[in-house]
């Protein structure tokens, strides 16, 4: 049964994770010298501040886009890929600590962290010119060709 909380946890919680998980894959790009725009949610868009846009459907998924990478070779390309699972693994870490330590009361930050790294990893293919963040180190290792768009 949905409750209050779990209202909270869809509309508040999961959009900051999504925005710390692509803010993982910009930091990795810009850090090889990419341009990087970022879009929050699905549909229409409600507003854009330079290189960031928030949807209308802001709680439904979120992604970025990278290009003219100064390094690019296949294990630049496999860290921007990884940045994003990483930047939510190490922030379930700290979280995890804090309420641990009784800092902060339990939340579902970790829960959705986790579920975002999972299916990030998951190498699948969703559509073409889409893949999973799993998906596209495969095709980079096995092929050299990066995917500029991540989820």
């Amino acid at each position: 049964m949905f409750t209050l909380s779990d209202m909270w946890s869809f509309f508040v919680i999961l959009p900051i994770v999504a925005i710390l998980y692509q803010l993982g894959h910009i930091v990795v790009a810009w850090l090889f010298g990419a341009k990087v725009s970022f879009a929050l949610g699905r549909g229409k868009k409600v507003l854009k501040i330079g290189v960031v846009e928030i949807r209308r459907i802001y709680f439904q998924d979120a992604f970025c886009h990278y290009e003219e990478i100064r390094r690019n070779n296949r294990f630049s390309h496999i860290l921007v890929y990884l940045g994003g699972s990483l930047c939510n693994l190490f922030s379930v870490l700290i979280l995890t600590t804090m309420i641990a330590n009784d800092f902060l009361p339990e939340h579902q930050f970790a829960d959705f962290s986790v579920y975002y790294v999972f299916f990030a990893l998951l190498p699948v293919q969703y559509a073409d010119h889409h893949p999973s963040d799993g998906q596209a180190i495969v095709n980079i290792i096995r092929h050299g060709e990066p995917c500029d768009i991540i989820d």
